[in-house]
């Protein structure tokens, strides 16, 4: 199998779990109290760039059943894409891995800034406080993410 056919499996593998998990869970999946599990993939953005896509295409895919359709793939798909981003470039400059998980999850905040733009213009909901509360419910996913990621690392190598 080629190289090219394997990171085109491997990408729609880990969107294809982003889905799945984020639709099992579609009750907490969206809307301003969010705690999408899924959003652990992010972390894999650590470890090779080819995550960044497989990751932005789950939540591209998943957004397509917000209750904001179009708007939430186009608001949270970028958001996603600022904050994998932002995880691979940051995270070459930490030796650790715990600070390389904290990296990633600090990453993640500015794409959640955009997510609730979109619920302050869509939805009328105010800034700040709806900011916290998205806030709140990704760095907890984050964090769990974190240690399944990191125990799912050691016997996986993502690097490949």
């Amino acid at each position: 199998m080629s190289r090219l056919n394997i990171n085109i499996a491997g990408t729609s593998i880990i969107a294809a779990l982003y889905v799945v998990i984020t639709l099992v869970m579609a009750p907490v999946s969206f809307g301003v109290i969010q705690l999408r599990i899924s959003e652990m993939f992010n972390h894999l953005a650590i470890f090779n760039k080819r995550y960044i896509w497989a990751v932005t295409l789950g939540v591209l895919i998943v957004n397509m059943f917000s209750p904001l359709g179009p708007i939430d793939m186009l608001f949270g798909t970028a958001g996603t894409l600022l904050g994998t981003t932002l995880t691979y470039y940051l995270t070459k400059y930490s030796k650790s891995m715990l600070g390389k998980y904290a990296i990633a999850t600090i990453c993640q905040l500015p794409g959640m800034f955009l997510v609730d733009v979109e619920m302050h213009l869509y939805m009328g909901l105010p800034i700040f406080p709806t900011y916290w509360i998205l806030a709140l419910g990704e760095i907890l996913s984050m964090v769990v993410g974190a240690i399944l990621i990191n125990l799912l690392a050691k016997k996986i190598d993502f690097t490949k």
